[in-house]
């Protein structure tokens, strides 16, 4: 467990470009401002929303096509210490996904008859006597821009039960993003965690006093405890804190001096 606080050895690490730079003069008065409210938001969407597909897919793509077998795909995998691959058509299109639970289902099946008449079992007793990539892939498949929000992409994964998306561009395969991509982007050390949220979100964007405060970094979840002037800087450095890369949970047990919710701006006046 890594801390930073009163007594505490100051983190030296440099900041890095983690955090959604928000005008500070916006959002540490305490009045209402939609637009900084908004930016905010985007944060709390989660620390994967500043990563783009492109900035982790994988751009040598091995592929197959409808007419590869089912050994090649075996052979294909294996060498490329890959789950799946694309299988693309004439015209380098996409057609489908091959991954290793479709060759699975054809290796587990053997001569056994399988039975059923939904959707699914069809599927899977065609897929079973299937001799090609053709018979084999799981299609349509589904598809993401490298411009993609990798959280989005991430959604995608999740909804459509798929470990992976070939990333297409203006109908050009130039990639691929499979779940553990994602997972990749969680994965940070404690002291660079520590660092960007004590240099990054309290000092660099709050410009807060570090040392008034405490605040520990184990495994990614980030504990904070102390006291601030407002009670809007209370959830804004918590939001904050979740958009830092690699926080997977923040526990605050900060306090405030001010509580600034019944806070109205001033009324403009008009001069006559």
């Amino acid at each position: 467990m890594l801390q930073h606080g009163r007594n505490l050895s100051r983190c030296s690490q440099r900041f890095s470009d983690a955090v959604l730079p928000i005008p500070l003069d916006r959002i540490v008065t305490g009045l209402p401002d939609p637009e900084a409210r908004e930016m905010v938001d985007e944060v709390s969407a989660g620390r994967l929303t500043r990563l783009r597909v492109e900035d982790v897919m994988t751009r040598a793509v091995v592929t197959a096509t409808v007419d590869t077998t089912f050994k090649e795909l075996e052979r294909l995998l294996a060498e490329g210490d890959i789950t799946g691959l694309p299988v693309v058509g004439p015209t380098g299109e996409i057609i489908g996904v091959v991954s290793e639970a479709d060759l699975m289902l054809r290796s587990e099946a053997g001569g056994e008859t399988l039975s059923g008449w939904s959707p699914a079992a069809r599927e899977r007793r065609a897929k079973s006597a299937a001799l090609t990539a053709g018979g084999l892939m799981s299609s349509p498949a589904v598809t993401v821009e490298p411009g993609a929000a990798l959280a989005a992409a991430a959604r995608m994964m999740r909804r459509g039960g798929v470990k992976r998306l070939p990333v297409m561009d203006h109908g050009r395969l130039v990639g691929i993003v499979t779940r553990a991509d994602v997972l990749k982007s969680y994965l940070r050390d404690d002291a660079e965690i520590l660092t960007d949220v004590v240099e990054g979100v309290i000092r660099g964007r709050m410009w807060i006093d570090p040392t008034t405060l405490e605040v520990e970094v184990d495994d990614g979840v980030v504990s904070m405890r102390g006291q601030v002037e407002r009670r809007s800087e209370v959830e804004i450095i918590a939001t904050l804190t979740r958009g830092v890369e690699g926080v997977m949970e923040v526990e605050s047990s900060l306090t405030f001096r001010f509580d600034d919710r019944g806070v109205q701006p001033p009324k403009e006046q008009r001069h006559t």
